[in-house]
């Protein structure tokens, strides 16, 4: 029987919500293959998370923890590695997970390891070994089958719905392995802490561009965002530009979202950033060039100076609450 293997991430105790879709690919690609579904979490001390993973059940047939001081903090290298012992431990034939910058990076370095096949950023599942994956910055569509004894996969997490709860399921320690830095020394981490949602995980977002010109310009997105529930970001010309941390960026080479409601200020709308918001239910454009590409795609357009309508539209919605 084949098995279909998940590297799920985890927050303290509990699972993010952005692994939550690539579980739903895998259980897709196990049904299509008569298949079992495993989840695996690592980490240095990984168990609490496993033990609620395992309550929640996602209707894998077991999840499997791999515990080792060098995944304290997350480096490709290690994970990679780690990804690698646990395939091949539980003779795993699909490995994967949800598109996120930590498993776009570790995941193809596993499948390297292996010598493996990889499809990446898979929108849909047709068979065991065939997916769905845009090319051309998402203008076209490539159906591709991948062939070997292991094939590794990642899925774009606005593509597929969540997993839900189900029974729960075994929860089994994994023997420890070496794992082989090569090298890399994380000297520290600093986190962006913000009261608003996450982008992958917000259902409202406000996003600014390269016209906002500099970090002030983005205080009123800010008093916007807060003012809907919504979540920041931002084009690749304003993270480039030091407008905004790097981790706002959305866009194929940042993060790919779907929200209920996308409003984007101040972005033309480059081919790499509608690639990365064109799941989104509504599009709302605010730009004062009537021609910007960002237009053609959005539900609803306004042309005008992003200084006026900002503060008018952040007046209207504090007027309503």
């Amino acid at each position: 029987m084949s098995k279909v293997l998940v590297v799920l991430e985890t927050s303290g105790d509990s699972i993010c919500a952005h692994s939550l879709p690539g579980i739903t690919c895998a259980q897709q690609i196990a049904r299509a293959g008569s298949g079992e579904l495993h989840l695996l979490v690592l980490g240095s001390s990984p168990q609490s998370a496993a033990d609620a993973v395992g309550a929640a059940g996602y209707g894998a047939a077991g999840v499997h923890t791999l515990a080792n001081p060098a995944l304290m903090s997350f480096t490709a290298e290690a994970w990679a590695d780690a990804i690698v012992h646990a395939a091949t431990t539980l003779g795993a034939t699909v490995v994967g997970g949800t598109a996120s910058s930590s498993l776009r990076d570790a995941l193809p370095r596993a499948a390297a390891l292996l010598d493996a096949p990889m499809c990446s950023e898979i929108t849909e599942v047709r068979d065991h070994d065939t997916f769905v994956r845009p090319i051309s910055a998402g203008r076209a569509l490539l159906e591709e089958t991948l062939t070997g004894d292991v094939i590794f996969f990642t899925a774009r997490g606005s593509e597929f719905a969540p997993a839900q709860a189900t029974d729960a399921a075994p929860v089994s320690r994994l023997a420890d392995c070496s794992l082989d830095l090569r090298g890399v020394e994380v000297c520290g981490i600093s986190r962006t802490e913000s009261s608003r949602p996450a982008l992958t995980e917000a259902d409202i977002i406000v996003s600014g561009g390269r016209g906002m010109r500099d970090s002030e310009g983005f205080k009123p997105l800010e008093a916007l965002a807060d003012a809907l529930g919504a979540a920041l970001g931002a084009s690749r010309a304003a993270t480039d530009a030091g407008m905004v941390p790097a981790d706002l960026q959305v866009g194929q080479t940042g993060k790919i979202v779907a929200p209920n409601l996308y409003i984007a200020v101040a972005i033309s709308g480059a081919i790499q950033h509608v690639a990365g918001i064109k799941g989104s239910d509504t599009i709302v454009a605010i730009n004062k060039d009537e021609e910007a590409p960002i237009f053609q795609i959005a539900d609803y357009g306004l042309v005008a100076k992003w200084e006026d309508a900002v503060p008018a539209l952040t007046a209207a919605i504090l007027a309503r609450n």
